[in-house]
């Protein structure tokens, strides 16, 4: 089990745009091409998981159905936080379209598991010493749960850092001088759709 830190960094479009060519200035580099995100998370009826993620519970868990251009192949993710760092599992899971993934799943910690939000942004994958950085944005939510099915988007954007759990904080602020945030888009989803964000 390898566990890896994360750390966000919430920002405006024009400060998103001036952070990322900032950063290339100073030598960080593309590592993949970008591509559109689709994520399904799961949760219980009361999300009970959202609820865990608000009030910082460890352990806590998210479940989500992950899939980029090909909708045939999806990823079953499990998230895990812990005291000791985060860490993910992944599964690939074969589908004929978004419509056929599961109206139910079960986890052993959080028993039945319905679909909750949907989540769409554009990802950009980089490499900055040593460090893996995504930039994520345009942004969408669609709440699963409401006959509806409105799609709302973020205004904000978002920065993130993933290293080994070693690399220091000190390392990191060192290369990276700016404040870090919370920013769950699970948690902007479901304040989004009922018009909290």
């Amino acid at each position: 089990m390898s566990y890896r830190k994360e750390k966000k960094f919430r920002l405006s479009q024009f400060d998103f745009d001036s952070l990322k060519s900032k950063l290339l200035y100073y030598g960080m580099q593309p590592l993949y091409p970008k591509r559109v995100i689709n994520s399904l998370y799961y949760d219980t009826r009361l999300y009970t998981m959202y609820h865990d993620s608000e009030e910082g519970v460890l352990p806590r868990r998210k479940v989500r159905f992950r899939w980029y251009n090909d909708v045939r192949k999806a990823k079953k993710e499990l998230k895990i936080s812990s005291i000791e760092g985060r860490f993910k599992t992944s599964t690939y899971v074969p589908i004929v379209s978004e419509n056929t993934l599961p109206l139910t799943l079960h986890d052993q910690y959080y028993g039945v598991l319905y679909p909750s939000l949907k989540v769409t942004y554009i990802r950009e994958y980089y490499l900055f010493k040593s460090m893996r950085i995504t930039f994520d944005s345009q942004i969408k939510y669609v709440d699963y749960r409401r006959s509806s099915k409105i799609s709302y988007k973020d205004i904000e954007c978002v920065m993130e850092i993933k290293v080994s759990h070693e690399v220091s904080d000190d390392y990191i602020e060192s290369k990276l001088p700016f404040p870090t945030s919370r920013f769950s888009k699970y948690s902007r989803g479901l304040l989004a759709s009922n018009g909290e964000l």
